[in-house]
């Protein structure tokens, strides 16, 4: 039985679902204490408990103390059953979040599967639908399986409603190594808005366009059917042969569209200006699909909490460790040891 300090690291929930994930490709139990030990509501948030229950219903695991608010609880697996799945999350929490937990045994479970995932598509605390489907299953598809996901309905927080569909064609992971980015092929700035007043995404347009020197056709706005929102989002998206790289902001209360759209555009812009293939919400996501190949290499940027907390994780579970090597043009190598 691996027992996890949840309080450890970043301490939050990524540490439950590559615990959950690692468990069910490893076969080993685990327990953790102090779950998201570090957040302002510390304890299991229900799109947690989708996801171990996801990783439950694929893997005919048992668990003990999974509710909303738990601060620990068990879990042991089963033997992973690839299979049409559905699972919805009930609020707006993430459904990327969701998969992240469940799509990596599924990779290895020899026979196809198909999910179906309700909930948040765009949320604020986690990657958006279009970087989960663009940059980062666009990476694991060179590893050998085949992952296409659809948006079928978008969900913003804080309504939620949101559905996701995904079909997995499992392959052995193989290593690969990402250390170019390659040609750049193309960029865009969409402003996305739903229920709100388009104004709004009109000006995180205006000031991206001032920001970032990209061509006009670049730029553009998403107006979704009112019954999608309330929401916003600005994707900037800087798509080359090797990876491509999503940056998003978020339309909140209290936040211009100005201070949206700078946010984003300084982001973009300060990965622009490295020559790391991986950002740093991509990287925390290609660790472990890495480590279950059993190697490979790829290039980051300076490594997060997230990331390191990540690799932490891995560790306990395969006994592998990540090293992060700073290199001559301020980017970092991730490799396995």
């Amino acid at each position: 039985m691996i027992i996890i300090d949840g309080a450890e690291g970043e301490g939050g929930g990524q540490i439950v679902r590559n615990a959950c994930a690692l468990s069910l490709v490893t076969g080993q139990p685990f327990r953790i204490t102090n779950v998201r030990g570090k957040r302002a509501k510390p304890g299991l948030m229900r799109q947690h408990v989708t996801a171990i229950e996801a990783a439950c219903a694929i893997g005919s695991a048992t668990c003990d103390g999974v509710a909303v608010g738990s601060r620990e609880f068990g879990f042991t697996p089963g033997r992973v059953t690839a299979g049409d799945y559905r699972f919805a999350v009930g609020t707006a929490g993430s459904t990327g979040l969701v998969l992240q937990t469940v799509l990596m045994p599924l990779l290895l479970a020899g026979a196809p599967s198909r999910l179906v995932l309700e909930g948040g598509t765009h949320n604020m605390l986690a990657p958006p639908f279009e970087f989960i489907a663009e940059s980062f299953l666009a990476v694991v598809n060179r590893m050998g399986p085949r992952v296409s996901a659809r948006l079928v309905r978008p969900g913003f927080y804080p309504r939620g409603g949101g559905r996701i569909e995904v079909d997995i064609a499992p392959a052995p992971l193989q290593p690969i190594h990402c250390r170019e980015r390659g040609p750049l092929l193309g960029r865009s700035a969409i402003a996305m808005i739903a229920g709100l007043a388009p104004e709004i995404a009109g000006r995180e347009i205006v000031r991206a366009r001032k920001l970032l020197a990209w061509p006009e056709d670049a730029f553009a706005v998403h107006e979704l059917p009112d019954e999608f929102g309330p929401g916003n989002i600005l994707l900037l998206t800087a798509e080359f042969a090797n990876v491509t790289e999503i940056v998003s902001g978020f339309g909140k209360l209290g936040v211009s569209a100005e201070q949206v759209a700078a946010t984003a555009a300084a982001r973009m812009t300060g990965y622009l200006e490295s020559d790391a293939v991986a950002g740093p919400y991509l990287a925390d996501q290609l660790l472990l699909p890495f480590a279950l190949a059993g190697g490979g290499s790829f290039t980051t940027v300076k490594p997060s909490q997230h990331s390191r907390t990540a690799a932490e994780i891995i560790a306990m579970f395969t006994g592998r460790q990540w090293r992060f090597e700073p290199q001559e043009s301020g980017a970092h190598l991730a490799t396995l040891a």
